[in-house]
């Protein structure tokens, strides 16, 4: 159950950002012959954390005693048998350790949500309502000559997205990616603004309220369909601003609007991605379109595309009938625990330290990243193995259409979450 194997000093290239939804594989590492990591290129902050972060392998913990793995998936097991609603959240990790995850909900009647499922929700009631026309990060590369971004900067998510997909330096069908136009549809609260080409073309703002965007989209729809709109000035956006765009995006060859769910954080927000979407549908009558749901980090896309393969079902899925059961409201993390309706919540994180366990009135297993701190310590810590960092795996992209490879870069002496589930399922067979 360990992942321990020597590894010597090297330069590692085309190495992938697993904690990133575009799982940028252009990362070039060193590694020192004491195993330390060191980003050599390119420059990227979250990249540089992740991979350069240092701590001594922790150890599993129960009520925050020191203990031995044994011990702790011994204590998870009772802690499991006991139970009668158990909650699998959090999941953030790859897709060997989400098969895991699957197989031990399957077993143990438990539900299963991500920590991110609050904004990729909102993009899967739309898709499981309507449909979509969606694109592929590749295609954006190759081919977008007009870029629609609603509600977000994107760079906060995705800091290298401007460089690795809108400013690449070659493309299959665009012959100058530099003069491709960006457009900020609510940036408002922009404190700067990302774009700007390889050679000083600004992007355009069409500012507003992050609360009044589904007003101005739904009015930008109205326009792109030809339907009459008689309002002058929409939530501080004027009527002819609005028609330009939408002149500008029936002009394009390849358009694309795209948007991060998180970012778009008011109610009713699948309404206004509709909304997205009918533009995007409206425009393919007679041009070129797509939409593009940027999201991926914390391995979300991963889990649910797992989930769904797997059961039919992304997560808000439960076994507790004996079968997968999906419910968008009743599973939601945040409702179970607010009116005490499960009696155990297991967090899985293997990324970010920083994302820790919401509180719980009942017991609760944390299985993840070996630098966590808690404040209140959990009933079972059970420190495990990163993967891409310190275990393989595999990962799927934000557009779900690539699923890169993971690689082990250096030693660790704790087990990978496959492992760990797959210990408590086998003991929990075998009481």
């Amino acid at each position: 159950m360990t992942q321990s194997t020597h590894f010597p000093a090297a330069s590692l290239e085309a190495v992938p950002y697993p904690a990133d939804g575009l799982l940028s594989d252009d990362l070039r590492l060193n590694r020192d012959s004491a195993g330390t990591l060191s980003l050599e290129s390119p420059d990227c902050p979250k990249s540089k954390a992740f991979f350069e972060s240092t701590y001594a392998d922790a150890s599993p913990t129960i009520n925050g005693q020191a203990t031995t793995l044994e011990a702790a998936i011994k204590k998870a097991t009772e802690l499991f048998r006991d139970a009668k609603h158990p909650l699998l959240s959090g999941l953030a990790t790859d897709v060997y350790g989400m098969r895991a995850v699957m197989n031990l909900a399957e077993s143990t009647g438990s539900t299963i949500d991500h920590m991110n499922s609050k904004s990729s929700m909102k993009n899967i009631l739309v898709m499981q309502n309507s449909g979509w026309y969606v694109t592929t990060l590749s295609e954006v590369k190759n081919r977008v000559d007009l870029l629609l971004v609603v509600g977000t900067d994107i760079v906060s998510y995705f800091p290298r997205f401007f460089e690795r997909m809108i400013w690449n330096k070659e493309a299959m069908f665009t012959e100058n990616t530099a003069e491709r136009d960006i457009v900020y549809l609510g940036g408002r609260n922009l404190n700067t603004v990302p774009g700007v080409s390889p050679t000083g073309k600004q992007p355009n703002v069409l500012p507003c309220d992050l609360d009044k965007v589904p007003e101005v989209l739904a009015a930008l729809r109205a326009i792109v369909a030809g339907k009459p709109l008689k309002a002058d000035n929409i939530a501080g956006v004027s009527r002819q601003s609005l028609e330009k765009l939408a002149e500008r995006l029936k002009a394009a060859k390849y358009s694309v609007v795209a948007w991060t769910g998180s970012a778009l954080d008011f109610p009713h927000a699948e309404l206004s991605i509709q909304n997205i979407v009918g533009i995007v549908q409206e425009l393919n009558k007679t041009t070129r379109s797509a939409g593009l749901p940027l999201s991926g980090n914390d391995g979300d896309v991963t889990a649910y595309n797992v989930s769904t393969w797997i059961s039919g079902y992304p997560f808000r899925n439960s076994y507790r009938r004996g079968y997968p059961d999906y419910d968008p409201y009743h599973y939601d993390t945040s409702r179970l625990l607010a009116e005490g309706e499960t009696d155990i919540l297991v967090w899985i994180n293997s990324f970010n330290p920083e994302r820790l366990p919401p509180q719980s009135n009942g017991p609760t297993i944390v299985i993840g990243h070996p630098g966590m701190q808690f404040k209140q310590s959990p009933d079972v810590f059970i420190p495990i193995a990163i993967p891409g960092l310190e275990a393989n795996g595999a990962q799927f992209r934000s557009d779900s259409s690539v699923t890169l490879p993971l690689r082990k870069l250096r030693d660790t002496s704790l087990p990978t979450l496959a492992d760990v589930l797959s210990s408590i399922e086998s003991a929990l067979k075998a009481a």
